[in-house]
């Protein structure tokens, strides 16, 4: 049972190195295509978009409530407001909307 953890956590980190590495060993030239490069660019805000907006939409226990509060801080943020109040006024529009429900 012990070895076949550690193979397990070999072959895990063998994984997570090369995916690392190769892009640097096969990759070597500027990319100078601008549509991949573009889409390389916003590869870690979608990613990290697709991870948190389904968290997002169960965080209060109710989708209506999360839902407003979401749609409130898309709005607040458009408008070019700060974090602080980007996030209060998601606490806020979560809790008149828990509360009316």
């Amino acid at each position: 049972m012990n070895t076949n953890v550690y193979l397990y956590i070999l072959v895990m980190a063998s994984v997570t190195y090369l995916i690392r590495v190769l892009p640097l060993t096969l990759i070597r030239k500027e990319i100078k295509n601008v549509y991949l490069k573009s889409f390389l660019y916003y590869v870690p805000y979608v990613t990290l978009a697709a991870m948190t907006f389904p968290a997002v939409l169960e965080a209060t226990g109710n989708t209506w409530s999360a839902a407003a509060g979401f749609a409130a801080a898309v709005v607040f943020a458009y408008c070019g407001a700060s974090l602080l109040k980007v996030s209060a006024a998601a606490c806020i529009c979560v809790l008149l909307v828990s509360f009316l429900l």
